[in-house]
Parts: structure tokens; sequence; C-alpha cells
């Protein structure tokens, strides 16, 4: 079923029925999808993914000997953060309140049975990170709070015993991993107080510091550091460590008793992330270059880099297997995501309707006024420009767009649109540099970033100027609302889902972690750095917006709170401009599939009804 409009058709949702009646758009939203298996490392034959089967993410249970599978969760919201215990008997999940990302865990038995509070004991809090020991019994619980700022507690299941607090600093942080032996912790956290570098403490169960391993000490330039994870073989005092120390991401190996590091040093241009194989002999790495991934195997005694064959696309999780085989969640812009293995075949195929494909997307670069800027086209296959064009801008922002599949522009797509995907300054997979630019101009530097390829856009062909769309999701929501405002005559309309829309009060309301980022980004509170906050805020410059405005908040978000949306919504209707709002009942964005569909409808038919038809 369709509707008329003056730049084409938009397909209505339809509720479930025959599929051939549905638009491949809904499909897409649609067909069942599953993440990456997780297993368990003393019982690899017991997994734990998550799917959309039931048209809400749940987590669901894999048990490869039997090939038997259940869902295990099942909330109004969906649930996504699960963790499977090492031994295999049991699985963690977080429980929190409509999506509000506050509450604590929960765990029941791997083969099914009710939910018991996992750590009795803990109020609830934000998760900093959770890691579980081999015993079957050790936790090591990360929780964040207003209040506290982030407290790690040593827990043994169903003992007597209270949790005991390992660690506690009012600055973010969380749990990095635990020994193969229990012995020893890992802790990321940023105490010097800039959160987007972390250091690393290595702490024993009674929360005694053995090592510290701190890259922002003593230089004008402050460098990240990642715990990827120790070694899986009992005694092994060896870490895995991603560092920033040549202005990318790449491992080393560190001893956290001896103080010996030894950098992997790899010949790869991108950023590189890695993790053990599980007898310790080697490592799986992965290796990010310009918005596509590759795997290799890494040999430490001969420092042999081999290469695991993949398609071109985009690698979005691997895992090395007992068998040395490795499985891998794999998509491309134009095909959807599937499980694979280096056995050969798909892992894990669920049933029912097959996602349809996409469209290729194509790379620019732009020079920009901070270097190259590197996006990522579609457009309908065959067509050619001015186009009606949307700016897809991604959230994070330490984030990037990548050659992955994603339904939502693929939508744009099918309804005759091209779509171009920016990765601004700020994003990731370019270099630290980079990512680290948009200190203090928040906002602002990756505007100009996004104005350099809407300029390309424009003298290339491929955009009509005067049917351009700003739009994104979190960040990228944020940065459409800014864009309005800053340049109001650059877009015919924009629309924004969970943006930070009102700068100040987004703060105030906003949970403690991405306080913290926020104090990094702009150097101070707002009452430290006031006038930074009011140059970075889209409600400093609501009264110059021009274009139409669609926003919708999930209200009980707890990233970008639905207060600060209402003061500038309020600002829109004071000046009587056109502007939608949806709201809905869940927190930074929805798990169930028939809302994630009502809004992209939503999306569609806005547009449709707010932008001049092509002359």
């Amino acid at each position: 079923m369709t509707e008329s409009n003056g730049t084409g058709p938009v397909d209505r949702p339809s509720p479930r029925g025959p599929i051939e009646d549905m638009p491949d758009w809904e499909k897409r939203f649609r067909a069942p999808r599953v993440s990456l298996p997780d297993w368990a490392e003393d019982a690899p034959e017991r997994s734990l993914f998550v799917s959309n089967a039931t048209g809400t993410y749940e987590l669901y249970a894999w048990d490869r000997a039997t090939g038997g599978q259940r869902q295990v969760t099942d909330r109004p919201n969906g649930t996504t953060d699960g963790v499977l215990s090492p031994d295999g008997e049991w699985i963690w999940w977080f429980d929190d309140k409509d999506g509000d990302e506050f509450g604590v865990w929960r765990r029941q038995p791997f083969a099914g049975g009710p939910d018991e509070p996992a750590v009795p004991g803990l109020d609830p809090s934000y998760p900093a990170g959770l890691v579980l020991g081999r015993d079957g019994r050790t936790a090591v619980v990360g929780r964040s709070t207003d209040e506290d700022g982030t407290t790690l507690h040593l827990a043994h299941v169903g003992a007597d015993a209270e949790p005991v607090e390992i660690y506690r600093h009012r600055e973010s942080a969380g749990v990095g991993d635990l020994s193969h032996d229990g012995t020893l912790i890992a802790v990321e956290h940023t105490e010097h107080g800039d959160a987007m570098h972390s250091a690393l403490r290595v702490l024993r169960p009674d929360g005694t510091t053995v090592a510290e391993l701190d890259d922002t000490k003593g230089g004008t330039v402050e460098l990240g550091l990642e715990a990827l994870g120790f070694a899986p073989v009992t005694g092994d005092t060896r870490l895995l460590v991603g560092h920033q120390r040549r202005g990318r991401w790449e491992p080393l190996v560190w001893d956290v008793v001896t103080g010996e590091e030894s950098d992997l040093a790899l010949e790869l241009p991108g950023d590189v992330s890695a993790e053990w194989y599980p007898d310790g002999s080697g490592l799986l790495v992965v290796h990010s270059f310009e918005a596509r991934s590759e795997l290799f195997r890494y040999d430490p005694a001969t420092r042999a880099l081999t290469r695991i064959d993949t398609p071109p696309g985009t690698v979005s999780g691997a895992t090395a297997r007992p068998d040395g085989s490795v499985e891998y969640l794999w998509s491309s812009a134009a095909e959807p995501p599937a499980v694979r293995s280096t056995n050969g075949g798909v892992v894990l195929d669920p049933p029912g309707m097959k996602c349809p494909a996409s469209v290729p997307v194509h790379d620019v670069w732009v020079e920009g006024p901070g270097g190259r800027v590197h996006a990522l086209v579609q457009k309908p296959a065959g067509a050619t420009g001015p186009l009606p064009t949307v700016f897809d801008i991604h959230g994070g922002p330490t984030w990037h767009d990548s050659d992955a599949f994603a339904a939502g522009p693929a939508a744009w797509v099918d309804h005759g649109y091209a779509v171009v995907r920016v990765n601004y300054r700020g994003s990731t997979g370019y270099g630290r540099e980079w990512t680290d630019a948009l200190k203090h101009r928040v906002g602002l530097i990756e505007l100009e970033d996004i104005a350099a390829v809407r300029e390309w856009a424009i003298t290339s062909g491929l955009a009509d100027p005067e049917r351009l769309i700003l739009t994104g999701g979190s960040w990228g929501g944020y940065l459409t609302l800014l864009g309005l405002g800053v340049q109001p005559d650059a877009w015919a309309l924009g629309i924004a889902a969970v943006p930070v829309a009102d700068y100040v009060t987004a703060y105030h309301d906003e949970m403690e972690a991405l306080k913290a980022l926020d104090r990094t980004l702009l150097g101070g509170t707002p009452e430290e750095v006031p006038e930074r906050f009011e140059a970075s805020s889209p409600l400093t410059y609501v009264d110059q917006v021009k274009a139409p405005v669609y926003i919708s908040a999930g209200v009980n978000d707890p990233r970008c709170p639905i207060r600060q949306i209402d003061n500038y919504v309020k600002r829109l209707a004071s000046r009587a401009a056109p502007h939608e709002v949806y709201c809905y009942d869940a927190g930074h964005g929805s798990l169930v599939i028939e809302e994630r569909i009502k809004q992209v409808h939503k999306e569609l038919t806005f547009a449709t009804n707010n932008l001049s038809p092509h002359n």
C-alpha cells in the first residue's frame, strides 16, 4: 500500500502478513538477525547470542551439541546485555527499566529456570563492566552512579558474604578483565580527568595494586589504553593491551608482574585490535582501515602475520574457537549480515524471512578544513543526479560509518534518495589526531567537515541543493539540530533522533559517564566554561532554524534526556516554526522492531510531506 506525495511514493508499514505484501525496506527490519555467538570458555559447545526473531531483540541460549536453542529473556523493551559464565552453567543479563540503562544483573541456568538476582546486596546502577571467573562463583561488577562515580565490586556468587568494594573514583572507569586463574583484575580508569583516554591499573582481589600503565603522564598529548584480555593460561600474567603510541590503535603484550612490554609493531595502516586464541598460542587480529576491516592471525613466537580470508566489507565481530577456526559476523552495504566460519559456510542462520539486499557503497574523499574527509555514498541503482539527498550522520561521536549493512540508509535509497554518510573529525578509524580533533569547538568542527562534503555533493551533480536532508541519531541527532541552526540555508529539512538539543540541561540530566565525556570534550562543566557550552548547543541557534524539523525521543533516555529536548521544542513552538515531535516508551532508541519500523515510516513521511518536489 502506498500514499502519494510530491517526491514519490512512500510505502506504508503493514502489520505482519504475507511476505509478498511487504516492501523491501520493511523486510530488512523484520528479517531475523543474530549477533556473533559468545561461547563458554570451559564449555565451548554452549553459546549465547542476541536475535530479533520474536520482533524484539532478546538473548538466546544455543547448545551446539544438540542444536537446541531457547529464548532466555522476554521483556517488552528487549534485552541485549548478557554474559555467559566460563563454565557454561549460567547466563547473566542486565535488567533495567524500559531502556533507562539503570538496573541490576540477574542470572538464570543455561538450561533454563527462574531468574535470580546475580549479586544480592548491590543497588541498581548504570553498568560499568562485568567479568566472570572460571570457578563459576567469582564476579567483578562495575557500577556507575551520580552519587558515587564508579565503583568495582568483587562478589562470590552463592556465598553468604556481601560483595566487597575494591575500587572507587569520581571519574569514569570500568572492568577490563580477570586473569585466567582469578588472581589479577585489570581496570580501565580516567582518574586523570580525560574521559577519552583511559589508563590501566591491575589489582589483586583484595583491591591492592599490582601494576600501573598510564600513557597520559608527563606529555602534552594524552594517549589512551584499553585492556584487550589476559592470556587464557593459568598462571600467565600477560595482558593484551591496546595503545595509541604511534597515532592509531595497536596491540602490545604487557606482563603485569615483570613490567615487560612486547609491542607487536604490525605494519598495517589502520586501527588494529586483537584477542587471544583459546590456547594462548596466537592472536586474532582485526584491522580496520578506511571503513572496511579484515582478519589476521599473529604468531608471537615467529612474529608472522597471516591473513584470514574474508570477503570485502566489514567484520563487526570475530572470535577464535578451540579447534583453531574463526567465526565472524560480516556484512557489506549491499549484503546483509551473516555469522560465518573459516571452516566454511554460515554458522548460525535464523529461519524465516530473508533480508533483501541493498546497493553497494562507494567512497568519496573531500578536502576539508582539517584534512581529507571520507564519505560513503549510496544511491538508487541506475539513478542520475541531481537527487534528493540524505546526509545520515553517525552517532558517537567516537564511532564511524563503514561498508556494513544498515537498514535505515537502505530505506532512503529504496525511496529514491541518495545517502551520504560522513566520517567527520571525531570519528574513529582515521588515527588518534582525527578522533581527538573536536575538543572545545564541539559540534562546530564536525559541521565544517559535513559542509565540505555537502559542497562536493552539489558540485559533483549528485545532490539537488534544494532537497538536502540532514539527519542522524544520538550524536548524529545533535549535529542535525546544531546544523539546522548554524547552517540554516544549507538544509531543506532536518530529522533528529534521540538528540542533544539543549547542551546545558542535557549535561545536568544525563548519566555520570557522559558528564565525564562532556567535561573532556568541552574542557569543563557548564559553570566553568559557559561560553563553550553555549557555542556548541543547538538551543543557542534555534531562532535561526528555517527548515522543518522532526524529532523523535525515548522518554526514558539517560543519554539524551527528554527534558532538554522539551526545552528546544518549546522554543520552536514559540516561533511557530514547522516541526513534529514523536516520543516513545523506551530509552536511547528501541529494540522493538515494530517501533523501529514505525519511526522510519514517520521519518520518510515527514520528508515526503515537507520536501519540495523537483521542478
